[in-house]
């Protein structure tokens, strides 16, 4: 993810994510370069990619707002608006049940703009 500083220079850090077929929901650590950026100025781009060797590359970049969903950090009381999220993070992530740490919280990023790539169509 692709942040601004105050400072106008970008800042990009990896971040585990899931989409829910709507948007791109971000994990993210409260006490983070990450998080005043974010708070400061919410748009960002995220560049999700895949592939090793040159035919194989694809990717897709989304451009948007991020909204910060429930509380920061998040706490392990219940948020109907992250039990879809939760599950899916833990799922791809945790093998099982998202579990709460005190120290992260929900980022939402609703697409602005997205662009894809996608090197297997040039091998045809």
């Amino acid at each position: 993810m692709a942040t601004v500083g105050s400072d106008g220079r970008p800042h990009n850090t990896p971040l585990w994510f899931v989409w829910d077929g709507q948007g791109l929901w971000l994990n993210s650590i409260v006490k983070s370069q990450r998080w005043t950026d974010v708070t400061r100025r919410p748009h960002v781009s995220v560049v999700i990619d895949a592939g090793d060797g040159y035919d194989e590359l694809r990717g897709v970049e989304i451009i948007g707002q991020l909204e910060r969903v429930g509380e920061a950090p998040r706490s392990s009381s219940s948020d109907a608006r992250l039990e879809g999220p939760e599950r899916l993070f833990g799922t791809k992530y945790l093998g099982g049940a998202f579990q709460t740490d005190g120290r992260h919280a929900w980022l939402r990023l609703s697409p602005e703009k997205i662009v894809s790539w996608d090197f297997r169509k040039l091998t045809g």
